[in-house]
């Protein structure tokens, strides 16, 4: 082996992730409101780029710099008014109380309960843990616990969804007892479907059974959900879909994204100095001004081929609706845009396009391909509105099987699918297996 000591010259070639790159796939990938908060920090940085909204004067950073910290916004925007919530969850339940009916010892017990209650408004923490913690006794916290369960909605401060139910069943003062007797004593068989031993035991129909199902069905198994606080999300398109006779245009929905403009004065008034510093300064802010507008030009271009190019292959779906999905993954979009796969993800991530028939994800409209008796293949979301549409129709007396499903997809579409397969769809869809499904009635 010869390990002698020498200078070689090798010529090799290899992708180098600068920071202008690293950008520019950073723009590609954000959201319309991600990509304007990203401008109007880059012009607190850079003096020599102006941000201007439609509404909004241009902002200049050596004077709104201060200004933005202490200027106070006196009037919300009237979306944000509609999303805006004015009490909180504690304020929400101490409202209902009486206050002056129970002691201070109380209220302490019962606003450190309302505090640890889950996003599904339960009480995880035991009486004991609780009893220790405030250093109160046992039965004070039991007292409190069945204060708060007296509060809307129904099934607040239970500790399971066993006690949940059990609560707004009791709150309705139903005449008939069953419904208690089955959520107290028989609640597992009951929600594993064991009715036959159940009906054996209370002696009653299994139709009876059924109409308890169905009844509890109705009731709320997250009552905390009612009372969450993070504001209404709304969602803005980054593209819209419209149709022009026989044809459906495509543009960007550029209308909240500000225009950004170079800082002329600045920059003359800057580069009159001989300062060497600020000479370097100003090229750096030019260059980054320069490498800001080219990525937002590239993220316009690949989006709206992109966008262009669902739309060239999913006629149909924007025609007569989601049921005409047809299968595309991003590699068929990537090869024929002549772009690498990972492009098409940044460019449909968390982005929207609105249609004539509705609002949807980009990456809604990329299925997998599956599988039929003819030479077309079928995209896995109209395989999903074939199962639906089969289950909607089943006698509910005696459902369709996994496997019944199977065979009726490959006999009646020509749809061929594992039961796997259809088990996993059914699941995605929210819908039982057959035994589940089955009605006594």
């Amino acid at each position: 082996m010869d390990l002698k000591a020498g200078l070689w010259q090798q010529q090799t070639l290899k992708l180098a992730m600068t920071q202008e790159l690293t950008q520019a796939i950073a723009l590609l990938q954000y959201s319309a409101q991600e990509l304007t908060a990203f401008l109007e920090n880059k012009a607190l940085e850079n003096p020599l780029l102006q941000v201007e909204n439609h509404t909004i004067q241009p902002i200049n950073p050596l004077i709104d710099r201060n200004r933005r910290k202490h200027t106070k916004n006196t009037e919300n925007d009237w979306i944000d008014q509609i999303a805006a919530k004015s009490a909180s969850i504690e304020d929400q339940f101490i409202n209902q109380l009486n206050i002056h009916k129970y002691s201070s010892k109380q209220l302490s017990v019962i606003k450190f309960l309302i505090e640890n209650l889950d996003v599904n408004g339960y009480l995880t923490a035991e009486p004991t843990e609780i009893s220790k913690q405030l250093s109160v006794p046992i039965e004070l916290v039991e007292e409190c616990i069945i204060i708060i369960q007296t509060l809307e909605p129904a099934g607040i401060g239970a500790r399971n969804l066993q006690e949940c139910l059990i609560i707004q069943v009791e709150r309705e003062n139903l005449e008939d007892d069953l419904p208690l007797t089955i959520l107290t004593h028989y609640f597992v068989p009951f929600a594993e479907k064991k009715w036959k031993q159940i009906a054996k035991e209370l002696s009653v129909p299994l139709q009876k059974i059924q109409e308890v199902f169905d009844h509890i069905q109705q009731l709320n198994p997250r009552p905390g959900a009612l009372l969450e606080l993070g504001n209404a999300s709304y969602i803005i398109p980054d593209a819209i879909v419209e149709r022009v006779g026989e044809q459906f245009l495509v543009r960007l929905c550029d209308d909240i994204i500000p225009r950004i403009s170079f800082n002329d004065t600045y920059y003359q008034k800057l580069n009159s100095t001989q300062d060497s510093q600020v000479g370097r300064f100003l090229q750096e802010k030019v260059q980054d001004y320069q490498w800001i507008m080219k990525s937002i030009e590239q993220r316009k271009e690949t989006l709206t081929r992109v966008v262009s190019k669902i739309v060239e292959k999913q006629p149909l779906f924007f025609q007569k609706g989601k049921e005409y999905l047809v299968p595309m993954t991003m590699k068929d979009i990537a090869s024929e845009l002549e772009i690498h796969e990972s492009t098409v993800s940044r460019a449909v991530k968390e982005k929207y396009v609105q249609t004539p028939i509705g609002t949807f994800a980009l990456k809604s409209f990329f299925t997998s391909t599956i599988q039929t008796v003819s030479d077309e293949n079928t995209s896995s979301s109209q395989v999903k509105n074939a199962i639906a549409a089969l289950i909607q129709s089943e006698n509910k007396q005696r459902p369709f099987s996994d496997q019944e499903i199977v065979d009726k997809l490959k006999t009646t579409q020509g749809i061929v699918v594992s039961r796997r397969t259809i088990a996993k769809y059914r699941d995605q869809l929210g819908i039982p297996s057959s035994s589940k499904r089955k009605r006594f009635d």
